[in-house]
């Protein structure tokens, strides 16, 4: 079974929505658009380099996909290379057609085929941005690992990584640190049922 791996930049209150510029996604008249910037310099690339470096597959929404096919052919450094030579899987239901290198649309239910490209051959599958899909994979419980870019920021609007609907599941915390801008990396696997118990001076848990 191929692991799928999230990723993503989010704000300390869990908001994933236009880190990367002020017209990325405005929906819901969002007005926070690039707040990730100020705080992306080389250590932070460097350890977004180092994850997509794994990546035998992405697998994209439209709107993440839209803005990487924009950008990254453009661009000529190892990690363009990577990504413009990397099978992309795009889920949309407004797409007919993907002309950057080495995409396909999926078809059919977005699940299922998420569902069959890990049980196929190949290696880690990772999904960069694309919160909407992500909630449609947090909802079927699809995703293996999470790689998470916490930003010192609070937005108090936009779209969360963690929406209603989230499968309920415990984690591992694989490995943690914080880097020089305060921006904090962490790595969650898979870790079982999520566990429960209660606290109180009764309980000795206190």
């Amino acid at each position: 079974m191929r692991k799928l791996m999230v990723t993503s930049f989010l704000s300390l209150d869990g908001v994933v929505q236009g880190p990367g510029g002020g017209d990325e996604d405005r929906d819901g008249d969002f007005r926070h658009g690039g707040w990730a910037v100020p705080h992306l310099d080389g250590e932070v690339v460097a350890r977004v380099a180092e994850v997509t470096f794994r990546a035998d597959a992405l697998l994209l929404g439209r709107r993440t996909y839209e803005i990487f096919a924009a950008a990254w052919p453009l661009a000529d450094d190892p990690l363009a290379v990577k990504l413009n030579g990397v099978r992309k899987h795009v889920a949309s239901r407004t797409l007919t057609s993907v002309s950057w290198q080495n995409s396909a649309l999926l078809t059919g239910d977005v699940a299922e085929a998420v569902g069959a490209l890990k049980r196929g051959e190949g290696g880690e599958i990772q999904v960069h941005g694309s919160g909407a899909l992500v909630q449609t994979l947090l909802a079927h419980d699809l995703v293996d690992e999470f790689h998470l870019l916490v930003m010192p920021v609070l937005l108090g609007t936009g779209k969360r990584l963690f929406g209603d609907g989230t499968a309920p599941a415990g984690l591992e915390l694989v490995r943690s640190e914080v880097l020089g801008t305060g921006v904090v990396v962490s790595t969650y696997a898979r870790g079982g049922a999520v566990e429960y118990g209660a606290m109180g001076p009764e309980t000795g848990n206190w």
